[in-house]
């Protein structure tokens, strides 16, 4: 029996969750989001355009750039029979999101902090930006755990969420705005031309961050960290930069007890312990976002679809 649209992306909505789980991200110069990689590479050098030019320049790659990655992923999921697309479209998702591979990275980091606080700084800075070279562990663990919760949103929620309302190439559009975000979305000489990148990835996480906070609080509530979580998202959420990271970080932070602090920048969360006691409860909330968020993604579409099926919509 063939499967309706709405079982099929619940299927690959499970199953793409258990390939991450049991594969995670092959580390390959074939890979999908390693080629995106390279071709945000290739155009998004500023010094290649006049400064006037470089917004617009921006906009017009931006387009390039999501239409001609999403595309394959379009007509993979137009021209195939159901039946391959039940194979295969759990490993393009894969390709889509990273959440084995945020854990591993972020245990990395506290993995290197055994061997030395220098180890640590060469490792937690291939996750972030900022200058690690003078960081102490407990900072080094902030800009850790920082990333993975901030990337709850980023890496899984915000491509999943996509995938549920407009398939594999949703999906694809979104991880083609993140990464072009993440690789030009600075202020400093790629301002003008990672402008577009930048706006985009904030809109397009806007909702997704906001789901990832509720279910965060919802987890809370049943910890009895409820009123901790929302007392520092009220206090601390508008600290971080952007409109969408803060209050991910501000809600686990208050409801695992800890503090992230990028030193000199922002500090959220109360501190009342160590991101040593609470690396394993962050680790857990993620989990347990991820699941839900699977969990009532494809409950929604179900109740959905029963919904049109019933009034012959």
């Amino acid at each position: 029996m063939v499967p309706s649209a709405v079982a099929a992306v619940v299927i690959v909505l499970i199953a793409a969750l258990l390939v991450d789980r049991l594969i995670g991200d092959p580390h390959s110069h074939w890979h999908p989001v390693a080629l995106l990689g390279r071709f945000i590479g290739w155009w998004g050098k500023p010094e290649n355009y006049s400064p006037r030019f470089q917004r617009f320049v921006g906009v017009v790659f931006w387009l390039v750039t999501a239409v001609l990655f999403a595309l394959p992923f379009y007509c993979f999921a137009v021209v195939t029979p159901w039946y391959v697309y039940l194979v295969i479209a759990p490993f393009l998702l894969k390709c889509c999101f990273a959440w084995r591979s945020l854990e591993e990275h972020t245990l990395a980091v506290v993995a290197a902090l055994k061997d030395g606080v220098q180890n640590g700084r060469v490792q937690v800075k291939m996750l972030v930006s900022r200058d690690t070279a003078n960081l102490e562990r407990e900072h080094i663990l902030s800009a850790g755990y920082e990333s993975m919760t901030e990337n709850l949103t980023d890496s899984i929620i915000s491509p999943l969420f996509y995938f549920s309302l407009f398939g594999l190439a949703g999906a694809a559009i979104f991880r083609a705005a993140n990464t072009m975000d993440a690789m030009l979305g600075y202020r400093d000489e790629r301002e003008r031309l990672g402008w577009c990148s930048a706006r985009m990835d904030d809109i397009l996480n806007f909702v997704p961050a906001r789901l990832t906070v509720l279910l965060l609080l919802v987890y809370f509530a049943f910890m009895g960290k409820f009123s901790d979580a929302v007392r520092v998202i009220h206090r601390d959420g508008h600290k971080r930069p952007g409109f969408n990271g803060g209050i991910v970080m501000a809600a686990m932070a208050g409801g695992t007890g800890i503090r992230f602090e990028k030193p000199g920048v922002y500090t959220i969360g109360d501190g009342e312990r160590t991101l040593d006691e609470a690396g394993s409860d962050i680790i857990r909330a993620c989990r347990v976002v991820t699941i839900a968020f699977t969990v009532l993604a494809g409950s929604t579409l179900i109740l959905l679809g029963s919904w049109i099926n019933s009034t012959g919509i």
